[in-house]
């Protein structure tokens, strides 16, 4: 005699079979493909033409895409620095901003700071003064320092600038301050900034 378990166990049986037969599945469905922007990008001097996902972060543009890999990904939060480049003249954190943003800029990575074979004078004097260790933060920091050079040319005040509304001197007080983004965890620090001082042609204070 048929007895209440053997029903419930029965029919749940033949109900899993009846899901589970490829007569009953739902056929999946087709994934549509995803939108891309063309984006045209200058880099070190060269142009490169781009159909991106508008997703897709200038960082990964350059190091996915073009094979830019001196940029490196470190946090991905724009917090420590390693992916700095130089826009249009000014740093930015590479992993913050979208590639499509960037249609038409001019873009320098550390790659583009050599000439010639010959290292750039930031290059150099980070080789001379030990500025890095493992040498993860080196590209960023780099880059971030040659920027900083410019910026404190034009006159440029920062957060440790004493008297803003005159040019401010380059002291380890102002270099620091300007390099705060760029995080070394080797704390290469003061090689860091002897470095930058020599390129700036100033002695220490």
């Amino acid at each position: 005699m048929a007895t209440r378990r053997w029903f419930l166990t029965t029919s749940g049986a033949a109900t899993l079979a009846l899901a589970s037969s490829p007569s009953m599945a739902q056929p999946a469905a087709e994934t549509p493909p995803l939108p891309t922007e063309h984006v045209d990008l200058t880099i070190n001097g060269r142009p490169y033409a781009l159909d991106l996902d508008p997703r897709t972060t200038l960082l990964d543009a350059l190091r996915e895409h073009l094979g830019f890999t001196g940029s490196k990904k470190g946090c991905d939060q724009g917090q420590c620095g390693a992916c700095t480049i130089i826009v249009n003249g000014q740093r930015i954190n590479s992993c913050l901003a979208l590639a499509v943003m960037h249609d038409g800029d001019d873009i320098t990575t550390i790659e583009g700071l050599a000439e010639e074979g010959v290292l750039h004078p930031m290059q150099a004097a980070f080789v001379r003064h030990d500025g890095f260790q493992c040498g993860y933060c080196t590209p960023g920091q780099i880059c971030s320092a040659v920027a900083l050079l410019s910026e404190h040319r034009e006159g440029w005040p920062s957060y440790a600038t004493a008297d803003v509304a005159t040019a401010p001197a380059l002291t380890n007080a102002e270099i620091a301050e300007r390099m705060s983004g760029n995080i070394c965890r080797c704390s290469a620090y003061p090689n860091i900034v002897a470095a930058i001082r020599e390129v700036a042609g100033e002695g220490s204070q």
